[in-house]
């Protein structure tokens, strides 16, 4: 194996020192900044003054420390001493991932024959390599738990890595109790854990289906100030459903609501199996306060309640889109929108002012504000760049212009947009064509036009207009890099989502996609349904995905076909006959029907030969003689009736008792009370009528209707 000797001191010999030239002498040479040393002098100073001819002058010597060595010097030493190497190639082996080179180090340098100090950034590089490989093998583990040993046994102190490569060593051999116990250790030391450190116990609980343990690391992050992000919420809600602990899973589904808002697919997942669980179904009240849940929902501004499951039974769950106005396309629920509390915006924009007053040149953003007080307020804030240079490789004042225009006509105030634009842009390149000076002196004159100053980031001005002003910001800019991280996850996000226009452009202009009118995060209606928005589909052309999830119907007793309910309304009905019968015939008491020519325009129960078809028009009797044979009724639908009253009659007649007639065509729209069991679905359509007993006479009838 390779020696200590010839792992260290391989390297070339180093180079002389020379003696280096004045930099006054270098005829490029450019001033360093911040430096006090008075030999920093170059070029572009005053020159010195003349000296008398002679051999030029030594340099002066560089600055050295207690010992007489440059500072130079030391850092090189310092990269060439053994430990100085060891240091470079376990960073190598770091960044290749290179376990066994770097192991091979560590024995080499622990070898009494080519022993070497081990320093703490040694250890941590070894310890970060085992724990990254400790997962998958159990060897990896075990050299780890021995290399920290020896560290302590050396008296190196550890420091925040070191203990959390600990912490993942014992969680990749699954004991959960050492990885807390780990962190605790940190707490106690006065070392204070990150989110990192908290990760390998609460995942090792997580993983071990233990939600005690799992509840306890999550409350020591509280009470440390740790804010768990989403991958530790998603474990939390996994090992909560899991378990079928259902008032756990409420709790951290609210926490997810209030931290993270909208959620990645696999943490849909996550809640998709829980809704879809026999503990979900399980969970929850079948009778609930109303009033209670409306104060909560007040309470709370709106989108959830917080007085826990409501109903019971399975869940219908499934994905959804939202429509413009915000309403389910799956369940037809609408969803609410959350208002921003105004002083929660006021502190806000004292924050930004704050950090950019940290970031810019001061007194440029104070001079901007300044500006924006005299000439503001303004109901929309364009950011140029953006707009100027969407899907264009050249900047366009034309299509700065066409949008400054169609945001004026949606505004309330009709005024013109705040446009912040870079002094660059504003005095260079397509700026100087003659009508987009007139553009810009256009917007300069009407006061709507802020160019930031050389040197300074616009995001800060543009930003900070928007939020002063409460107004819109009309850019494509999804605001994701390490600027607006600087703002947090609380209330910028709300903002944003209130706040920001995007726009498409195409030959016949631009066109605004303005806020939702609702809330883009996780809502809980009153109802006890809810709705979760995911990630997925976060833009303009692909509309965002949401887990819908609600409660199912309960199942009543059995009712008719449709059909059946369109059309009858009786009170009492003995054995119910086939379905055919059932969409039309609602009496109570039915003799046995007649063939399905008879039922196809009779309606009698008993009838006796009837006078010619002259006769029955005009007759309406209450009884008559026992009735022909069913043969002589093929088309009769009369209960018992001596004759029939005209054809205009018949139209609109409802008999309770008529006698038998002799074959004829009666209209099939006769309503009567006593019919046979069954009869066509034509002649069904129409018979509305509950005991013929009980309806009035014929005559009283038709004066109601005006005959």
């Amino acid at each position: 194996r390779p020696t200590a000797a010839l792992l260290f001191h391989s390297r070339s010999r180093p180079h002389r020192l020379l003696p280096s030239p004045r930099r006054s002498s270098l005829p490029f040479a450019r001033r360093r900044r911040h430096s006090s040393s008075s030999s920093t002098a170059t070029a572009l100073d005053d020159p010195p003054p003349p000296s008398a001819p002679g051999p030029p002058s030594p340099a002066p010597p560089a600055p050295r420390g207690e010992g007489g060595e440059t500072k130079a010097a030391r850092r090189r030493r310092a990269r060439e001493s053994p430990e100085g190497m060891l240091r470079h190639r376990l960073d190598m082996c770091s960044r290749d991932a290179d376990l066994a080179t770097a192991l091979e180090l560590y024995a080499a340098a622990v070898d009494p024959a080519t022993a070497v100090p081990l320093a703490l950034h040694h250890y941590n590089c070894l310890l970060y390599l085992c724990s990254n490989a400790a997962a998958e093998d159990a060897d990896a583990a075990r050299r780890g738990f021995e290399i920290f040993a020896a560290m302590e046994a050396q008296g190196v102190e550890p420091n925040e890595a070191t203990l959390t490569s600990l912490a993942r060593l014992a969680a990749a051999v699954r004991d959960p109790a050492m990885a807390f116990s780990v962190v605790r250790r940190m707490a106690a030391a006065g070392i204070p854990p990150r989110l990192r450190s908290y990760g390998p116990a609460l995942f090792a609980y997580c993983d071990a289906r233990d939600a005690v343990g799992a509840a306890e690391v999550e409350a020591h992050m509280d009470a440390g100030g740790v804010v768990p992000e989403e991958t530790e919420l998603a474990a939390l809600l996994r090992v909560n459903a899991d378990t079928g602990r259902a008032d756990q899973v409420y709790r951290v589904l609210h926490r997810t609501r209030t931290l993270v808002r909208q959620v990645c697919e696999a943490t849909a997942q996550v809640v998709e199996a829980w809704f879809r669980s026999d503990a979900a179904a399980e969970a929850g009240v079948e009778k609930w306060d109303a009033r209670k849940v409306r104060e909560g929902v007040v309470k709370g501004g709106g989108g959830w309640h917080g007085q826990g499951w409501l109903g019971k039974g399975q869940w219908d769950v499934g994905q959804s889109e939202m429509d413009k106005n915000g309403k389910c396309q799956r369940c037809g629920e609408k969803l609410v929108c959350i208002d921003i509390d105004p002083s929660e915006t006021e502190t806000f924009a004292k924050s930004l002012a704050e950090l950019a007053c940290k970031r810019e040149v001061r007194d440029d953003f104070i001079r901007f504000q300044d500006w924006l007080r005299r000439n503001g307020p303004f109901d929309a804030v364009i950011d140029a760049a953006n707009v100027g240079l969407y899907n264009s490789k050249a900047f366009s004042f034309s299509q700065v212009n066409s949008v400054v225009n169609g945001i004026q006509r949606v505004t309330k105030s009709k005024k013109l947009p705040l446009i912040v634009l870079h002094r660059s842009r504003v005095n260079c390149g397509p700026a100087k064509a003659p009508q987009n000076q007139k553009l810009i002196e256009s917007w300069r004159n009407a006061g709507a036009l802020y160019s930031t100053p050389p040197g300074s980031n616009d995001d800060w001005y543009w930003l900070y207009a928007a939020v002063s002003c409460r107004s819109l910001l009309v850019t494509n800019d999804e605001m994701r890099d390490h600027l607006f991280q600087l703002l947090g996850t609380s209330f910028f996000p709300r903002w944003k989502e209130k706040h920001q226009v995007r726009l498409t452009y195409s030959g016949r202009g631009p066109t605004f996609h303005l806020p939702p009118p609702y809330s883009i995060v996780i809502q809980e209606s009153e109802a006890g349904s809810w709705h979760v928005p995911t990630t997925t589909g976060d833009d303009i052309e692909s509309p965002r995905q949401w887990v819908c999830a609600t409660r199912k119907t309960s199942e009543g007793p059995p009712s008719p076909p449709p059909q059946a309910r369109a059309t009858s309304k009786t009170s009492e009905r003995p054995p119910s006959p086939p379905p055919q019968a059932r969409a039309s015939s609602k009496t109570s008491e039915r003799p046995p029907s007649p063939p399905p020519q008879a039922r196809a325009t009779s309606k009698t129960l008993e009838r006796s030969p009837s006078p010619p078809p002259q006769a029955r028009a005009t007759s309406k009797t209450s009884e008559r003689p026992p009735s022909p044979p069913p043969q002589a009724r093929p088309t009769r639908k009369t209960s018992e009736r001596p004759s029939s009253p005209p054809p205009q009659a018949r139209a609109t007649r409802r008999t309770s008792e008529r006698p038998s007639s002799p074959p004829s065509q009666v209209p099939a729209t006769r309503k009567t009370s006593e019919r046979p069991s069954s009869s066509l679905p034509q002649a069904s359509t129409t018979s509305k009528t509950s005991e013929g007993s009980s309806s009035p006479p014929p005559q009283a009838r038709l004066s109601d209707l005006g005959w």
